[in-house]
């Protein structure tokens, strides 16, 4: 394996970038991709955020570039506004020698400044994938000379229903072009896609070293459901957290939790796919600079944050796939520093926890909740550190003033700074300590068997038989992967029909002939007797209870 840049024989200015930038060995996906796409093959990385895969492609789409083209040559699709933006900076600080120019296009943002820099001309586009067929469809986007077209985190766009859009787009691309596929998993859907549209791909899988990091501690804590953000709270009131990503599965799960959180005492922001573009910079940049420490987060939201010095990651659920906690964790124990990932799970997702172990290879430790009787020590240890640190600093002067006063009214000194303290634990009567129920263990947990990816042609769980949240109602309708329903139609019908926040709808499940959606129990009546019909691209749509 190659262990210096130096080996791949880059033009000189990429070196001296790679120098700049303060790289100094390529990562393992970066030592097999890089040449391989060098030398113009197609490739399949099967690898995660963090692990380097963005230089793995853009590293060889610079050193294939040609300087007479007026073209677009190197096109990039990424499932997420953020993830677009990341690649589009990456890409041009590696590229800053050859004076490189790299636009990214993506939904939320005003055209006119993307087609004025696309008709002065654009060597690299990086974009979403609807925001790009918008502007093919504009005749303002011309990917026909395309020499390299890469589909980054190809599984997350298949989740978020981009998969004919990607089919749209690659099909518009020359046939001579060299494709390149970076995917955390490899689902039937997206093997298709490679078999279809791929020139004899070479595959790399990067197996996340994330998954066994002796810098991240990992515990759970077995709980009831409708008590997990109590538990959430008990937990933060012990831990040192500097700054925390919470995940939870739904968007309107991290608007409900971020309120409960911030009711709580411990504020915190939402990103999710309800923020514009403005608002969710706005927040990530705030996070970063410290001001927001508490995050709350879907997994689609998240995708592609690359922020360092996280404390703490929290699993307010389990993940159905186990490859997906081992992505989510990996965002704090970075850069050699210590990291601490926490998961909540109810006696229900006792499943989803032994999947994770087997595919990690390790029992994860079995956390003890505090009491509150731990609490209440905890909060005044808090107290008297911080009472200890200003004695010694000595800083006081307008205080001691006040309490001498008090004194010449004739208080007694203890009593003065007995009531000093009740003001300064304030505070505390925002964060009152939940209750949390006892879980009764009723059988012991079976041993886990070894995780594997599930292989084409075998049966999966069906949707009915996942559990969705409480407080959600299972619709069903008679549209499906047949018919070429995706996700993103189903919200969008149903959020028109019934005039609800599309926000508010849960899991969909697309089959081949029907699909299944969650929606909110108080908005089930406005879904389904609403006297006129849904219609989704003018075919009429029967909704039921499943």
């Amino acid at each position: 394996m190659t262990t210096e840049f130096s080996a791949f024989n880059l033009l000189p200015e990429l070196e001296q970038a790679i120098l700049e930038l303060g790289y100094t060995e390529p990562m393992p996906i970066q030592s097999v991709v890089i040449p391989a796409m060098i030398a113009g093959q197609d490739v399949i990385g099967q690898a995660q955020t963090g692990t380097g895969k963005t230089a793995a492609f853009a590293l060889p789409m610079l050193h294939n570039l040609s300087e007479d083209h007026s073209h677009v040559q190197g096109l990039v699709l990424a499932p997420t506004r953020e993830l677009a933006l990341q690649v589009a900076n990456a890409i041009t600080d590696l590229g800053r020698g050859r004076a490189v120019r790299v636009l990214a296009v993506y939904g939320g943002a005003p055209y006119r400044p993307q087609i004025i820099a696309l008709n002065k001309g654009v060597d690299i586009v990086v974009g979403t994938p609807g925001r790009l067929i918008d502007l093919m469809n504009k005749e303002i986007l011309d990917i026909s000379q395309v020499r390299t077209v890469v589909l980054d985190e190809a599984d997350e766009m298949l989740s978020m229903g981009f998969i004919e859009d990607m089919e749209t787009i690659l099909a518009q691309t020359p046939e001579s072009r060299q494709t390149a596929l970076f995917s955390a998993t490899l689902p039937l859907e997206i093997r298709r896609l490679a078999g279809q549209y791929m020139h004899s791909p070479q595959t790399f899988a990067i197996h996340s070293e994330q998954v066994t990091a002796e810098m991240i501690a990992q515990r759970v804590y077995l709980v009831h459901k409708e008590d997990k953000v109590a538990a959430l709270t008990r937990l933060f009131e012990v831990e040192d957290i500097t700054s925390a990503l919470i995940f939870a599965r739904t968007r309107l799960a991290t608007a409900e939790l971020a309120t409960e959180l911030t009711g709580r005492g411990f504020p915190a922001e939402v990103l999710n796919g309800d923020l514009n573009q403005d608002a969710r910079e706005r927040t990530l940049k705030s996070f970063r600079q410290g001001k927001i420490t508490v995050l709350v987060a879907t997994d689609v939201a998240a995708r592609g944050l690359d922020i360092e010095n996280i404390s703490h990651v929290f699993n307010i659920d389990l993940p159905d796939d186990p490859e997906i906690y081992v992505h989510r964790i990996g965002r704090t124990g970075r850069a050699g520093k210590a990291g601490i990932a926490i998961s909540l799970y109810a006696p229900g997702e006792k499943y989803n926890l032994r999947q994770i172990e087997a595919l990690t290879h390790q029992k994860i430790e079995r956390g003890v909740l505090p009491t509150e009787e731990e609490i209440r020590n905890q909060r005044e240890e808090r107290l008297l550190k911080q009472m200890v640190i200003w004695l010694q600093r000595n800083r006081y002067k307008r205080e001691r003033e006040i309490v001498e006063n008090l004194t010449g009214q004739g208080y007694d000194p203890i009593e003065i700074a007995a009531a000093a303290l009740k003001i300064a634990r304030a505070d505390e009567k925002q964060r009152p300590i939940a209750p949390v129920r006892e879980v009764v263990e009723t059988r012991p947990e079976r041993k886990p068997r070894e995780w594997k990816p599930r292989r084409e042609g075998e049966r999966s769980r069906s949707p009915k038989e996942v559990s969705h949240e409480p407080g959600m109602v299972r619709l069903s309708l008679n549209m499906g992967r047949k018919d070429g329903l995706r996700p993103n139609d189903v919200v969008g019908a149903i959020a028109a029909h019934a005039r609800i926040p599309g926000s508010s709808i849960g899991k969909i499940h697309i089959q081949d002939t029907h699909a299944l959606v969650d929606v909110p129990e108080e908005f089930v009546s406005q879904v389904l007797v609403n006297p006129k019909p849904m219609h989704i691209r003018k075919q009429r749509v029967e909704l039921q209870m499943a």
